[in-house]
């Protein structure tokens, strides 16, 4: 078993990391950085409590260490992980600029050690789907996708510094945009063009971005990507809307894992991963022979990703998801950023 320590126990730990580490049995959850308190060893009685960083990295035996700290932190921390010959998975975003997550990438290129971004959200069950559509060719040559990622809430959060504009990577751009920018570039890989539209609509003083809408654009290809986001959507569209030669799908809800995982279910039970609402696909099967039908969504499975961590450092997979596709993320957000300043299209 690869033994695992976690920097920080806050929300990304306590939901998505430690229960997904705890559940699979290619690892074991053994230290957790908490800089006061013991959160973590209450909720898992095995684990051993560290102080700082230094104190974990001087634990031999473990293998891969996961930053889940605030943005300004995971590019500092994963590198001393690196260089101290051990494997890290970081929360996203990768980094807050490109040249902080080139230099990241670098350091895990010299030193030989697994790196990755946690694009969990790459097995979400509609994106799965959307994945097997385009790979059936269900609805003909994709032209369009639009991937939205709406909440409704009015006022700040407090205490919360992702919603503070002087700290670094705060906002929705690097929150969700890190993540619908992810799933294009698995699809597609880096855009030609990239076209943003970063805004505060709820123009609460001191807050950062709280929406925006950035299209990223492949002409050689005959697509574009449409990805939204905003806190003012009470009556939420489709999560997915795919437009292609032969149909359009649409999808509506979020993923069910997050909330499943803050119910406390884990990948072990056998209600994790399955959503009950269905796609629908309106697409020409034939021609002149047009159906219009549900879709069932294929289950999510956020385990799959910590399943082929365990198998890249053991040299048994490729890494999925990747430093370099890490970085074309971390493009795009600052691209979409000074698209949106400057009023013009950028090339990628």
């Amino acid at each position: 078993m690869i033994k695992v320590g976690v920097i920080g126990f806050g929300m990304s730990a306590q939901v998505f990391h430690c229960p997904l580490i705890d559940s699979n049995d290619s690892y074991e959850l053994a230290a957790v950085v908490e800089r006061h308190g013991a959160k973590s060893q209450a909720k898992y009685p095995h684990v051993r409590v560290v102080r700082s960083i230094d104190e974990l990295l001087a634990i031999s035996d473990i293998e891969l260490v996961i930053v889940t700290t605030p943005n300004d932190t995971h590019v500092p921390y994963a590198k001393q992980i690196l260089e101290s010959g051990k494997h890290c998975v970081v929360e996203k975003p990768f980094a807050v600029t490109e040249t902080e997550a080139r230099e990241l990438a670098a350091v895990a290129k010299k030193t030989g050690k697994v790196l990755s971004v946690f694009q969990n959200r790459r097995w979400d069950g509609d994106f799965l789907t959307v994945k097997q559509l385009l790979l059936e060719k269900a609805l003909g040559d994709v032209v369009e996708i639009e991937s939205r990622f709406d909440r409704f809430r009015t006022y700040k959060k407090p205490n919360a510094w992702r919603e503070v504009a002087s700290f670094p990577g705060s906002g929705v751009l690097y929150d969700l945009g890190a993540h619908l920018f992810d799933q294009i570039v698995d699809l597609y890989g880096p855009p030609e063009f990239v076209t943003g539209n970063v805004r505060n609509e709820r123009q609460i003083d001191g807050a950062p971005d709280d929406s925006f809408l950035v299209v990223l654009d492949y002409p050689s290809l005959n697509f574009k990507a449409v990805c939204r986001a905003g806190m003012l959507v009470r009556d939420k569209p489709p999560r997915f809307t795919v437009l292609g030669t032969r149909g359009t799908f649409t999808k509506f809800g979020l993923d069910v894992q997050e909330q499943q995982l803050k119910d406390g279910l884990t990948p072990r039970d056998t209600a994790y991963g399955k959503d009950n609402e269905f796609g629908t696909l309106d697409s020409e099967v034939l021609p002149k022979i047009n159906v219009r039908g549900q879709v069932a969504t294929l289950d999510g499975n956020y385990a799959a990703y910590y399943n082929n961590v365990a198998a890249a450092i053991r040299g048994d997979e490729q890494l999925i998801v990747t430093p370099e596709q890490a970085v074309s993320v971390i493009r795009i957000i600052e691209l979409a950023k000074q698209s949106s300043e400057e009023r013009r299209t950028m090339s990628f």
